[in-house]
């Protein structure tokens, strides 16, 4: 990707390198507890509330190239069961590694005159900027590996019953007749015709009792 746009230390998800001063095997370990950005998850199935907290662990070393980040997010992600429907908590660990460059040095960390000139090279790159780096894009897409596509509240989750919705957790015992629409139709014909019969004996009656009587 291109050089970032002008960082802010004050968002709690830019950090700050110059503690190890381009020094190839410098370490920095932090601990920091941010609130969670928006939409942090799979859109529509499962994710990290708006402003719930993550806690974060990180480790960054300094290498030729620019500040190797190592990390771990924890957090709770809320989201809908694809089964029943219920609502469903689930703890979140996500880990990450990513490398943020120096805009000034190659892939070799040699320092080169004009850095972005390769646009293909820089397209997957992130980049230091003035030694900040902001962690959300890393944070983004490792949250997103770590959440199940496909949340189910228990892993033997009925689901609900096909037939009328019913939750099938709270109804073990739950279950519907079950009737062969082909006997089902066979069934009203001959009562259709048990009527008619019926129809036929009861108008036959009167006639032979009026040529009885003639």
């Amino acid at each position: 990707m291109a050089l970032n746009a002008r960082l802010d230390h004050r968002n709690p998800l830019v950090f700050d390198t110059h503690e190890l001063g381009r020094r190839p095997g410098a370490l920095q370990r932090l601990n920091r507890t941010v609130d969670a950005p928006r939409d942090l998850g799979i859109k529509g199935v499962i994710g990290v509330p708006e402003g719930a907290p993550v806690e974060l662990e990180l480790r960054l070393e300094s290498v030729m190239e620019g500040v190797l980040v190592t990390g771990t997010a924890r957090a709770k992600a809320e989201g809908e069961c694809v089964r029943c429907l219920e609502p469903l908590e689930q703890e979140l660990e996500a880990d990450f590694q990513e490398l943020f460059s120096y805009p000034d040095a190659d892939d070799r960390g040699r320092v080169i005159a004009e850095p972005g000139d390769d646009a293909e090279d820089d397209e997957d790159r992130l980049f230091l900027e003035d030694g900040l780096f902001d962690l959300e894009p890393v944070l983004r897409d490792a949250v997103v590996l770590a959440l199940p596509m496909q949340p189910v509240c228990r892993e033997d989750c009925p689901g609900l019953c096909a037939e009328c919705g019913a939750r099938l957790a709270d109804d073990p015992d739950h279950h519907h007749d079950a009737v062969d629409i082909r006997w089902a139709a066979l069934q009203g014909l001959a009562g259709t015709m048990k009527d008619g019969e019926k129809d036929e004996m009861s108008g036959a009656e009167p006639d032979v009792d009026e040529k009885q009587e003639k």
